[in-house]
């Protein structure tokens, strides 16, 4: 499994208050898939995480979301915690950059509160999703299907409920981003067998 993921840079999207294990097991499991994990955050400096109620570990941020933009990562990864997502759903930068992930068809993963943000993004329209089940209203009035499942994969869209969720999460993420991998590789290798420049065949000549 190691290089399945290698040379792959996947967003993580957070602030204070995200559910601790909702954050760490998708990044340890990206990573143990060889990916290059990125935080970031609506500041800089650290974030801090929850364990339910109770204050967890501090994590730092490598950049602020105002400075990031959607072509320059291969997935994004929505964690959870009830604080975390709706501090960032007020933020116009966060939302951009989730809303640019969604219209570039490119795998976003949320789990738990994390839906929030794609509400907010105005993305799960004829979509179908899972989430902590307090949001299913907001999804469907936002034009979602809301099921309550375990993990909900809509095309490349993965969704997951809780943190007793996430070792079925982590492993349905991880091969959703070595199959969207995959797609691109054979887009790249049809491209270049096949490039737009070549001349088109002039008249064959009869006789």
């Amino acid at each position: 499994m190691a290089a399945q993921l290698t040379g792959r840079k996947v967003a993580f999207l957070a602030t204070d208050g995200v559910e601790e294990v909702e954050l760490t097991a998708p990044w340890n499991a990206l990573k143990a898939a060889g990916a290059d994990v990125v935080l970031l955050s609506d500041k800089t400096g650290e974030i801090q995480a929850v364990n339910h109620r109770e204050k967890g570990q501090r994590f730092p941020v490598d950049r602020e979301v105002s400075n990031a933009q959607a072509q320059e990562f291969d997935a994004l990864v929505l964690p959870g915690g009830v604080a975390n997502p709706d501090k960032l759903r007020t933020n116009k930068d966060a939302v951009r950059f989730v809303r640019e992930f969604m219209e570039a068809d490119k795998p976003v993963a949320a789990v738990c509160h994390g839906p929030w943000l794609l509400v907010e993004a105005d993305a799960v329209r004829g979509r179908t999703l899972t989430s902590w089940p307090s949001l299913q209203t907001d999804i469907k009035n936002a034009g979602g299907a809301w099921v309550d499942k375990q993990v909900q994969l809509d095309q490349k869209l993965l969704t997951s409920r809780k943190p007793d969720d996430l070792p079925a999460f982590c492993a349905q993420l991880v091969s959703l981003l070595a199959n969207a991998i995959d797609e691109r590789r054979l887009d790249k290798m049809v491209e270049q067998s096949f490039p737009a420049s070549d001349p088109l065949p002039g008249p064959i000549a009869l006789g």
